[in-house]
């Protein structure tokens, strides 16, 4: 078997379980590539990892099985652009902070291992929302969280005039706008006062950051519509992020969000529940009298 690894750095407290890995990876022969900025992380911290493969680009990732995130929710972000349209699966180890995707703590990794080798899993299909302007992002042009507009500088707010399936929804006056897939809406959109969806939910939410008009309220619709977007703001630009990926573009830019023509397939343990990630991650049914 065949599998990637791409990770950030992580507490010294995660070192025991992470030489593990590589110790048990290498005696069940699996082979293994790392992304560049792992690999280099890795020898930096004198982590033996017996391996000296680096992947680069989706190409490299030909053959391979599985990808591994070690880190937190964005670096299994990351690890999804990396894989794109080949829809290899990916799980994500823990060793960041909240780990509402990434939910395979660092003291079970033998157990996954095990999980993952014996073929004990499931796979966990997740929308993906995309731009059509693939040059913005280097070709990497979806993302699996969220698509979001915001104003890029410190007062004025911008005006996001936006169509549904051409026709005309709404004109934010705002900070921004997020446009988050169900995976999403546990994130920035739930921070802003969106709903929380479900996964496997088929719809995007449509959540205004700050708008200056109260009666304006977050929006879910159909994950096949269309969302075209017209920014207008004092300083000419704005910024637009996919996941953890931004840049600052002109005014004058339009927008076309879709849903993407591929998913995120994300690798699951048995006893993985979304609902029960829900109540621990969110403090759910919690009372501090009890």
């Amino acid at each position: 078997m065949k599998i990637a690894i791409h990770g950030r750095n992580f507490n010294e407290s995660a070192r025991p379980f992470i030489e593990n890995m590589f110790n048990e990876l290498a005696k069940r022969e699996i082979d293994v590539s790392l992304s560049p900025t792992f690999r280099t992380f890795l020898d930096q911290q004198e982590i033996i990892h017996k391996t000296s493969l680096v992947y680069d680009k989706p190409e490299d990732l030909d053959g391979t099985k599985l990808v591994v995130s070690m880190g937190g929710d964005g670096t299994l972000l990351e690890t999804i652009s990396h894989v794109g349209a080949k829809e290899i699966p990916a799980i994500g180890i823990n060793v960041g902070r909240l780990g509402f995707l990434a939910t395979v703590p660092p003291e079970r990794i033998s157990d996954m291992i095990t999980a993952l080798d014996n073929g004990q899993y499931r796979i966990d299909e997740r929308t993906l929302v995309a731009i059509d302007n693939a040059d913005l992002f280097d070709g990497i042009n979806f993302g699996l969280n969220d698509f979001t507009i915001t104003k890029t500088d410190t007062s004025s707010m911008i005006t996001v005039h936006t169509y549904l399936n051409d026709e005309f929804l709404n004109s934010y006056w705002a900070d921004g706008l997020i446009i988050s897939t169900p995976t999403g809406s546990t994130g920035y959109s739930l921070s802003c006062g969106g709903p929380v969806l479900v996964p496997h939910s088929q719809n995007f939410i449509v959540t205004p950051i700050s708008p200056h008009n109260l009666n304006v309220r977050p929006l879910v619709v159909e994950d096949t519509a269309v969302l075209r977007l017209e920014v207008k703001s004092r300083s000419n630009n704005f910024l637009i992020s996919l996941d953890a990926r931004s840049r600052i573009v002109d005014e004058n830019t339009q927008l076309t969000i879709r849903k993407a023509n591929f998913r995120a397939r994300l690798i699951k343990m048995l006893d993985d529940s979304f609902l029960n990630t829900l109540r621990s991650k969110l403090s759910w049914g919690l009372d501090m009298r009890n």
